[in-house]
């Protein structure tokens, strides 16, 4: 028997949702750590960036922008392929949604197996599950490295800085107003969730971030950073989040130990520092896992089944 619940199912408490103006263009949709959607008002359309995780939930996020807009809901972007992300696509009806070509691959490889996964680990952020289509989110344009939308007068750049939480993650970025949607790459007062990442590029990724000088970001999961030192405070906990679960991993690697060991360790190491931040328990059986497979036999992550997940966490926690 698990001495703890698996994933988040012992997450049932509902999150108070803010919905925080950026700019005269750019809001931030955020439930106290849980994933946070990103809206940007052009002059002619409405962009969202990540859906929610159902239909149903995204409605919330609709009657938010039509609080403060009634321009039409053109684009949604999808900052990389989580279940979690953009299951909720369908209740915008866009013209387009948008990916990265890496994105698109990723569903091809392994959308149904995250899907049965994601749904399973984190009944409560799946409301109204039977609200989603069935089959998968789609892009309908997918880009490589850069692509710029114009919103009218207002540029959009989505762009790939690098891998780190997936190999297709994607950003929103602002140049006018200094503002970026990092998507999960950046989280705040949040766990990483790193069972689909490339430890290795990660860190260097958040500093392609840094180099763009957002003065504003909404992270993946956590408040809106709304100055610059916020958002030096969000990159800085991810990066050393990151580099510590790596630095633990790696000692025990080195030490021959099976990943069982590691795992115990590596929590041991990083409690005391990460403990209090958002889904700290839940992510770091799969992180651990990941990190452990990158160091020695898998350097692209290995895909999730709902199977996989029990059994790992019986592994590691029973």
């Amino acid at each position: 028997m698990s001495t703890k619940a698996f994933a988040s199912q012992a997450d049932l408490q509902d999150k108070q949702v803010s919905f925080t103006r950026l700019s005269e263009h750019a809001y931030a949709y955020t439930a106290e750590g849980d994933p946070n959607t990103g809206v940007i008002i052009g002059d002619n359309a409405v962009m969202v960036i990540d859906t929610q995780a159902t239909p149903v939930m995204a409605q919330d996020v609709i009657r938010r922008i039509r609080e403060v807009t009634d321009k039409p809901i053109k684009y949604v972007v999808l900052s990389h392929y989580h279940a979690v992300r953009v299951l909720g696509a369908s209740a915008y009806q866009p013209e387009h949604i948008i990916a990265s070509q890496d994105t698109y691959d990723l569903i091809v490889e392994r959308g149904e197996q995250d899907k049965a996964s994601e749904i399973g680990r984190f009944p409560r952020l799946f409301r109204a599950v039977e609200s989603v289509p069935p089959g998968l989110t789609w892009p309908t344009i997918t880009f490589t490295g850069k692509m710029t939308l114009w919103l009218g007068k207002l540029e959009v750049q989505l762009l790939q800085l690098g891998r780190g939480h997936t190999k297709g993650d994607t950003v929103a970025w602002l140049p006018q107003e200094k503002i970026l949607f990092s998507g999960d790459l950046v989280e705040f007062d949040a766990t990483p969730y790193a069972g689909d990442a490339y430890f290795r590029d990660w860190p260097q990724t958040l500093d392609n971030i840094a180099a763009l000088k957002p003065e504003k970001l909404v992270p993946g999961r956590g408040a809106a950073l709304i100055t610059p030192e916020q958002v030096q405070q969000g990159l800085a906990g991810t990066k050393a989040f990151i580099e510590d679960m790596r630095a633990a991993v790696e000692a025990g690697v080195r030490a021959g130990k099976d990943l069982r060991a590691v795992y115990q360790e590596t929590y041991a190491r990083l409690q005391p520092k990460y403990g209090r931040w958002v889904i700290f328990d839940h992510c770091m059986p799969f992180d651990v896992t990941r990190c452990y497979d990158e160091l020695t036999q898998y350097p692209d992550p290995r895909i999730w089944t709902a199977e996989r997940d029990r059994q790992m966490w019986e592994t590691l926690e029973g």
